[in-house]
């Protein structure tokens, strides 16, 4: 015997065919599929930390948005995996539909000086040499090309050298605010740059500063410029632990500091002192990265450790700080700096711009880390 069904046709079966219909799905379903993904920086599922947004269920169809703490995170592309499937393998969804967002949060209170920047961040060392303001123009261009909003200060009053590095020589526009005439930072790479070097009649000469004017200088760079709305801004410091360095920690409250060294013992122990330096101002320290860590043969693909190698990895271990990574030592880096083109701009595939790319990944996530850690107790400003 044949079944007929409800629309009059046969079932192939001897008894009538019942309906299957798929169990429908619920919001508190999908937020315990979602909580199963954990934030590998934060330490907390996904959920609890508020990272899903706008959640609807239209039968079985799902959508979310998932709303990171940087575009920079490393792990966006599994945690947008994880989340088609947990959620794909409830029953009754036929399909899901994650948008991935981010938003940065801000680390510094509401304040005159610098109203619309989320974070601010000083990178630093303890002597010259090392190759600071070379890290400080890749790492702004990185997080740049991850989507987020992204400025460059020159605070190196006495040797500007930001202007050369991106290939920004120009003179500065002023505009009038609300808040008075603001100098206007060009845009190179991606990036809004200010540099003493852009107010200078001829900027081959020497900047022959006392201590009070290199303050009044770094606040003005600062103060005076329309940045408008950025998630990070990078302040390359002056080597040591000099004015410049004490104005800036004590004019505006700095997400932290990431301090450059290179990995022979000489390098390491003045960068330990102003490490120690900026923790004596109450500063984090968001990181220590080792540059020219290594030299890699063009011709024979052979290793050299000119410099020593591993010294900064084992004094952050030492001194229980994230170790953020390491840059290789290369001609091409050189090349692309002499040219006004950060190597990370320049050869984006190149194996210098990926070591400055996931030293610019581990450095937003030490940032969320701060902002994460600094909201638990305080509450802080939305811009």
């Amino acid at each position: 015997m044949f079944g007929i069904n409800r629309n009059g046709q046969t079932n192939g079966r001897g008894d009538s065919a019942r309906a299957v219909t798929s169990p429908a799905v619920s919001e508190q379903d999908v937020l315990a599929a979602l909580g199963k993904i954990q934030d590998p920086d934060l330490r907390r599922d996904i959920v609890s930390l508020g990272f899903i947004k706008d959640l609807a269920i239209d039968q079985g169809v799902v959508s979310f948005k998932i709303e990171l703490t940087t575009p920079a995170c490393p792990v966006k592309g599994e945690m947008e995996r994880q989340a088609r499937e947990y959620v794909g393998s409830l029953p009754g969804v036929e399909r899901v539909n994650v948008s991935m967002t981010s938003q940065v949060r801000s680390t510094t209170p509401a304040g005159a000086l610098l109203p619309g920047v989320r974070n601010v961040i000083a990178i630093a060392s303890g002597k010259g040499g090392v190759g600071k303001s070379t890290v400080a123009a890749n790492l702004a261009v990185a997080l740049g090309r991850t989507g987020a909003s992204v400025g460059l200060l020159d605070a190196d009053i006495y040797g500007p050298s930001i202007p050369g590095l991106m290939g920004v020589h120009t003179k500065l526009t002023v505009k009038d605010t609300p808040a008075g005439p603001k100098m206007v930072p060009p845009e190179a790479h991606g990036v809004k740059v200010m540099s003493l070097g852009f107010l200078l009649d001829d900027p081959s000469q020497p900047v022959i500063w006392r201590g009070p004017m290199v303050g009044s200088g770094v606040r003005q760079l600062l103060g005076d410029a329309e940045w408008g709305q950025l998630d990070y801004l990078l302040v390359d410091m002056p080597p040591g632990t000099g004015d410049a360095t004490l104005t800036l920690a004590q004019s505006i409250p700095l997400s932290g500091v990431v301090v450059v060294s290179q990995p022979q013992d000489v390098s390491l122990g003045i960068a330990v002192k102003a490490l120690k330096a900026f923790q004596s101002l109450k500063v984090r320290i968001l990181g220590i990265l080792e540059n020219m860590s290594y030299f890699v043969c063009d011709d024979c693909g052979k290793r050299h450790e000119v410099f020593s190698h591993g010294g900064a990895r084992h004094k952050a271990e030492e001194l229980q700080v994230p170790f953020l990574g390491e840059i290789p030592l290369a001609g091409d880096i050189r090349e692309a700096s002499d040219a006004g083109t950060p190597i990370v701009a320049l050869r984006p595939d190149s194996p210098q711009a990926v070591a400055f790319r996931d030293i610019a990944e581990a450095l937003a996530a030490q940032v969320s880390i701060a902002g994460y850690q600094q909201r638990r107790t305080i509450p802080l400003r939305a811009v």
